[in-house]
Parts: C-alpha cells; structure tokens; sequence
C-alpha cells in the first residue's frame, strides 16, 4: 500500500501527524480518473442536491474544501465533498482528491460535526512515493473542513440554481476561520457571517475573480470560491442530432434550450425537462433569451428560413461559439444570403462549418459527438 503523511492543523491545539495506509496504487489511479471527470461541474454543482436532501432531513454535515494545492494535485481549489455521520461510518458526497486523503478527511469531518472546530489540513507525499497514493509528482493538497453554515448555504445553493453568478469569500486563518461572506458579481455583500471582516478591497477582488483561488487581501488569507452562470447550450432544429447533442449538453453541466418553430420536431416528449423548447423563430428567441460570452450556437435545421434567421442573428453577438450543419456548396449560397443582409466578412469568418471536429463522423451519435468535441474545444480555448 502506499503511505501518505497529512499535517492536520487544529486551530488552538497542537499540530498533529497522520501517517495512513491506503489502498493500493491502481485503485487511488482509478478514483483520482473518477475526480477528473467531476470537474466538467462547478465545484460545488456536484453536490447540490445530495447537501439540500440532507438539510430536509435535518443530518449534521461537514463540508470539505479544497484550499490551495501544489504539484498534480488530483482536483481544483474549490472542490467540495460534504459528509454526514451515517450511523457508524459517514455519507459522502463530492471529492476533495479522488480517493487519495478522503479517509483522512472524513475522519476529521465527523470530529469537527462534533466539536465545532474548524481546521486546515495539509496532505503533501514526497516524489518517491506519489505514484503509489496518485497525488502525482509530489502533489500537495490544502482542505479546509467545517460545519457547514446553512445559511450562507442556503442563498449560494439558490443562487447557483438559479445560475446567478456569485462569490464566496473565507477565512482561512485568525480566531473566525470558516467564516464567510457571499458577493454577487458587481461585488455587492449578499451575506456575511459573524467575525467576517469588512475590508472594501473585497469587493475588488470578488468582482476581477474568474476561478477559485486562495489568496492574501487586506491581509486576510481567503480562499474565494466563484460560481458562473453555467454555459448555454443553443440548438436550432429538433431533428434527431439535436436530441443526442441536447442530451450530451446536459451531461456536460451545460443549460440546453432547443429552438424550432416547426413544432412537431421540438415536443416534450423529444426533449424532456430540464431542456428548455421554444416554438419561436429564432432571431426572437434569442432576443428574449439574451446572447452572451456563455452561449454555444448549433444550428441544425438545414432550412434556409431557419438557418439563416439565426446566422444572422448571432454572429454579431457575443455567443461564444456559432457552428452551422452544411455541405460547402450549401455553405456558399448561405454566404451570398448572409452578405445581402449586411453581415460582415468578420462575422462570417465565426461560422463553425462544416460543423464539429473532423473525427470522420457519419452516424447521428458520432455527429453530436463532434460538435460537442468542438464546443468543449472552443470553450477551453484549445
């Protein structure tokens, strides 16, 4: 088995030293594989409904936070697990590094439901022996475990539903460690628990955050933890490549709206909730949608009334990503219409067609698949 030491700070005890046994390599492998496919979610999407089941039925919870890390840590800062005791052993729900200090971590999760204290924990294993326990190449890890404060819970949950962007700030030192305060995106103090500072260079560092990071304001060590709407998935044309790429959106965390004004293609039945279906052309309904940095435009109807009311549309917006289903020659009558109705060659230089990432797709599910390969792609900037 490999051996991993963790440093567990107490705050206002003494440090103490762990040194515990995990299973062996390939299994911590294979759950760190687990971690890395949770992190297409915000961090704390991915356990959203589990922590609000538990909070119905009125159970104790623990919430585990990633707070820095260094080297190939197997998962982000801001990842989330929340634990609850479980008659002799504990509910989970989330990771904090795929397998690898979860036991620690539980075990201390279950002593601060007890006790009320927070703590910081360091996990951190030297070169020799990171390929043994998956925190490869001397991965280190910081996780902050609390009790979970329910109502600064209570409004990011409603808001992250809501897909409302947001920011939580937390001490990560002092006498009030845990504490927090939540910032919408123009950095205004939504929440703010007891012994948080108020220091206005805050709201600067909320409103410029893009991701969660530990960092030294005002001379405050604070993990931000931010929260983005999550990215819009649009698709025009209800055939039968909409209904699998619709479905791989959801997978992928994405809000999914389908748009057909042919009515028969676009039912419930095709595309059940949560996937939004609108009945509008759709100029207007991206007009009363809104059309921004966070949206990703497929359009696949093959109907020139269709097609080109959304090129039209949505190449001189913001959406991040306009991709059309055409053959070149399709493509090149399409351009002569777009060009009459005054978009630009810049505009049109934005057309992802033919559409997805040439992988030789010839079947419906290989299709979808290639344009949700290009998305991703455009989306990550690769």
């Amino acid at each position: 088995t490999g051996i991993i030491t963790a440093w567990g700070r107490r705050w206002g005890l003494s440090q103490r030293l762990y040194v515990l046994g995990f299973a062996r390599s390939a299994a911590c492998w294979y759950l760190e594989g687990i971690a890395h496919t949770m992190t297409a979610y915000p961090p704390m999407r991915d356990i959203l409904d589990t922590v609000n089941t538990w909070i119905a039925a009125d159970r104790p919870i623990a919430l585990a936070t990633v707070a820095a890390t260094w080297g190939s840590a197997p998962r982000a800062v801001g990842a989330h697990m929340a634990i609850a005791p479980d008659g002799d052993s504990a509910a989970i729900a989330g990771s904090v590094s795929g397998g690898c200090v979860e036991a620690a971590v539980i075990r201390e999760a279950l002593e601060v439901i007890a006790d009320g204290t927070p703590r910081l924990l360091h996990f951190g294993v030297s070169d020799d022996q990171a390929w043994d326990v998956g925190l490869a190449c001397g991965g280190q890890i910081s996780v902050l475990v609390e009790r979970l404060d329910g109502a600064w819970w209570t409004l990011a949950a409603a808001r992250m539903t809501s897909d409302l962007p947001t920011t939580t700030l937390t001490l990560l030192d002092g006498d009030h460690i845990g504490a927090k305060a939540l910032y919408d995106a123009d950095g205004l103090s939504l929440y703010s628990a007891a012994g948080f500072p108020h220091e206005s260079s805050f709201a600067d560092a909320v409103i410029a955050a893009r991701r969660a990071t530990r960092a030294t304001i005002a001379g405050h060590d604070l993990l931000l933890d931010t929260s983005r709407p999550r990215p819009h998935l649009i698709v025009v044309g209800g055939a039968h490549v909409a209904l699998l790429l619709a479905e791989m959106g959801l997978r992928l965390d994405y809000r999914v709206t389908v748009i057909d004004p042919r009515r028969v293609f676009a039912t419930p039945e095709r595309f059940p909730a949560p996937i939004a279906i609108t009945h509008e052309y759709p100029d207007r309904a991206f007009a009363r949608i809104g059309l921004d940095a966070d949206s990703y435009i497929a359009v696949l109807t093959h109907d020139p009334k269709i097609d080109d009311k959304a090129l039209i549309a949505a190449l001189p917006s913001a959406a991040r990503y306009v991709g059309v289903m055409s053959s070149r020659k399709t493509h090149a009558a399409r351009l002569e219409r777009l060009r009459a109705a005054g978009i630009d060659d810049g505009q049109i230089a934005r057309i992802h067609t033919p559409i997805g990432i040439d992988i030789g797709a010839s079947t419906p599910e290989e299709i979808a698949l290639s344009i949700m390969a290009q998305i991703v792609a455009v989306r990550r900037a690769k």
